[in-house]
């Protein structure tokens, strides 16, 4: 008696188990679904969007595209606690912007070990820079960000220029 109760409960979480499996045609499903709200979307929506930000004056999560030619952003920055506020002059090269602590302290300490003065700084709205070199000025902020863009490729290509707005 024992063995059979014991097959049929063997027998249903099988049943259970194997009718939960996803199947390949759900995910390809998904994906096509995406892809199509993807090349709908009209471009004009994303440039607006963009206006939105500056009419609002919040900054956007993701890092700016630079190239040496162009400005800096600017913001209110201060050293997060424990950080040597004596590192940070007018331009700064940012080769990291994070919500989470822990993953700015990692590239902070990686790049540490490589040699840089890293340092953490926080700006207004609460987003952590990790800062991997500080100048007073821009030109040379601008050959050091290049110069890390170089060495590093192609990591941190979206590396860019902080002025600190006192």
């Amino acid at each position: 008696m024992n063995k059979i109760w014991l097959m049929a409960i063997a027998a249903g979480c099988l049943l259970a188990f194997g009718s939960c499996k996803p199947k390949q045609s759900a995910y390809k499903a998904a994906y096509e679904q995406a892809k199509e709200k993807e090349t709908t979307a009209p471009v004009t929506e994303a440039a607006e969007e963009v206006d939105t930000y500056e009419e609002e004056e919040i900054a956007p999560v993701s890092k700016p595209k630079t190239t040496s030619n162009e400005s800096t952003r600017t913001e209110k920055i201060t050293a997060v606690a424990g950080e040597n506020a004596s590192h940070l002059k007018r331009y700064s090269v940012v080769i990291g912007s994070f919500q989470n602590k822990t993953n700015a302290y990692s590239l902070k300490e990686r790049m540490q070990n490589e040699g840089y003065n890293a340092v953490l700084a926080e700006n207004e709205q609460g987003m952590l820079r990790v800062i991997v070199s500080s100048f007073d000025d821009k030109s040379d902020a601008a050959a050091s960000r290049d110069a890390i863009k170089a060495k590093y490729a192609p990591n941190f290509q979206d590396a860019w220029l902080l002025e600190r707005d006192y």
